[in-house]
């Protein structure tokens, strides 16, 4: 069984703000989950031969061939913010807590 001290950890790690409503739901639904898994470790499997995946999956990659690059100076004048170095300066997308 989860208990709330996981469901805490799992909502931190997912940015989740959760209600005492919703974790208790939340509690409630990842342990049927976890329990179908248990009902999965008591299958038969003897004699099953052990699969990756179950269809073959086959890479189709084509050649890596250079084409033709922007110039420096195009790409920084579209940019919000470039630095004199040529680099370009974008917001932050990841806080920190």
């Amino acid at each position: 069984m989860i208990d709330a001290a996981q469901i805490d950890h799992l909502a931190q790690l997912a940015r989740l703000h959760l209600t005492p409503e919703e974790r208790t739901a939340m509690q409630g639904d990842l342990t049927r989950v976890l329990g179908y898994f248990d009902l999965l470790g008591e299958a038969d499997t003897n004699g099953v031969q052990e699969m990756q995946r179950p269809v073959d999956l086959v890479n189709v990659l084509r050649d890596d061939v250079p084409g033709a690059v922007f110039p420096q100076a195009a790409v920084t004048a579209l940019a919000p913010e470039s630095m004199p170095d040529g680099h370009i300066r974008v917001p932050r997308t990841v806080e920190a807590d």
